[in-house]
């Protein structure tokens, strides 16, 4: 059958044909040394109709981790799609990548801007240009982030309870974890949402740091999402998940007793009783060394690697009350 005008992709001023494999631009604005940013969108269609996949990541620009998985997909062809279209993303804000900082260089967080503005800041035209020339052509989004500085998070999907549908897409996806947490005001993840997008949004690791169990756990749900879609190509097989997903209802941080050099004693993911030790604070000098102890039974979901703290830091992200699986 010769191909319908329906059939063609266009997007960011470009059109792709079903079967077609095509590199394009997301540009929004030159550096201060008038320096173009070319901003890489890697679009893979099959020759059969099927859904649209998009995988993003870097929308802080020193969540490398996230990057590094968008960067696997794409680099081991997973991102070829048996039927329908997969595009990637795998650094949107590519200004604070540039300068290894989680924020634009106006010091606007991206992912609090959203739908964003054509005529407001420069963090506001990428998130506009994002939601008005790529979401509308997407059925599904899973967007990589990680924890923040010095905070390791367990691999970990986020969504909003009461979801079916990403309820079962994170069955399939199989990360360790799923977080159930309110949407954000103006955050990529809330846009998305109203617009009626599916997205997953996964957790892992820290900033500035790559890490091969947070990427595998990406690659890895990435490729049983897509087969759950059926897209995964037959070149590849997606393995079962080692242990059955934990949905979290609630959670809390743990924070810090004291000021002073702190040593984590507990492996993340770990599923800890009320009054274990978790790890100690010391001082310098020899005098303090204060264990923490969970203050509640949970799984640990989040680590602050941090070598010194204050009193009040947070010190470990544990659950509180787990989702009853029927």
């Amino acid at each position: 059958m010769p191909e319908t005008k329906s059939d063609i992709l266009y997007i960011l001023g470009e059109q792709i044909k079903p079967g077609e494999s095509k590199e394009v631009n997301f540009d929004v604005a030159n550096l201060h040394t008038s320096s173009s940013v070319n901003v890489p969108v890697i679009i893979e269609r099959a020759k059969k109709s099927g859904p649209t996949v998009l995988f993003t990541a870097g929308i802080h620009g020193d969540e490398v981790n996230g990057v590094e998985i968008v960067r696997q997909i794409i680099a081991k062809g997973i991102n070829k799609p048996k039927i329908g279209t997969i595009i990637c993303m795998p650094v949107i804000n590519i200004f604070g990548f540039i300068n290894l900082k989680r924020e634009f260089p106006d010091g606007r967080d991206l992912n609090r801007v959203f739908p964003g503005s054509p005529t407001g800041s420069l963090a506001g035209r990428v998130a506009y240009k994002l939601v008005d020339e790529v979401i509308p052509h997407v059925d599904y989004i899973i967007d990589f982030h990680t924890g923040g500085s010095g905070r390791f998070n367990a691999p970990q999907l986020r969504y909003s309870k009461d979801n079916k549908e990403l309820d079962i897409l994170a069955k399939a996806f199989g990360a360790p974890f799923v977080l159930y947490s309110k949407n954000l005001s103006k955050s990529f993840r809330t846009t998305c949402y109203k617009l009626g997008k599916s997205l997953l949004l996964f957790e892992g690791g820290k900033s500035f740091h790559i890490d091969d169990v947070v990427t595998n756990s990406g690659v890895n749900g990435s490729k049983r999402v897509l087969k759950h879609l059926g897209m995964l190509h037959a070149n590849f097989k997606s393995s079962k998940p080692k242990n059955e997903c934990v949905f979290i209802n609630e959670s809390k941080w743990q924070r810090a007793s004291f000021s002073g050099m702190f040593r984590a004693s507990i492996p993340i993911g770990s599923l800890v009783k009320k009054g274990d030790v978790l790890g100690n604070i010391t001082d310098p000098y020899g005098k303090l060394n204060f264990f923490v102890k969970a203050a509640n039974s949970g799984y640990i979901i989040n680590v602050n690697e941090s070598p010194i703290v204050y009193q009040g830091d947070a010190l470990f992200h544990i659950s509180t009350k787990l989702k009853r699986q029927h």
